[in-house]
């Protein structure tokens, strides 16, 4: 994975094997881990986070569930060829990456309209 990267907020009430599975899920879902695109492996995740494999490993095992990653003996953990009738997201998921962003984004600083700006550009 040399695109963008995996953060964890150890000072979220969200899980950390959630945030993973999350931030990883969006990543593949719009396209900035393509398909085939190799991922590090749980341990190499999980000392890069300065988290137990067994979070990392509980990640994985879920993409893996929602069938947006697969793991093969050898040839490592890839991103999986996504369905080609468009996704509808879940509710539940969409909520939980507002929380993670407008946290992130208070911790910066920022206000209510900061971040309504921000979402507004990023839609564009």
């Amino acid at each position: 994975m040399t695109g963008p990267s995996v953060r964890v907020d150890t000072a979220s009430p969200v899980p950390p094997y959630e945030q993973i599975r999350t931030q990883l899920a969006a990543l593949i879902v719009t396209g900035q881990l393509t398909e085939d695109e190799r991922l590090p492996t749980v341990r190499q995740l999980a000392a890069d986070l300065g988290l137990a494999p067994g979070t990392v490993a509980r990640a994985y095992r879920e993409l893996e569930a929602a069938e947006l990653i697969r793991t093969r003996r050898g040839a490592g953990t890839r991103v999986a060829a996504l369905p080609s009738e468009r996704m509808h997201p879940n509710a539940e998921q969409l909520a939980m990456l507002a929380r993670n962003f407008t946290s992130a984004a208070r911790a910066l600083g920022a206000d209510t309209q900061a971040i309504l700006t921000a979402v507004r550009k990023a839609l564009d």
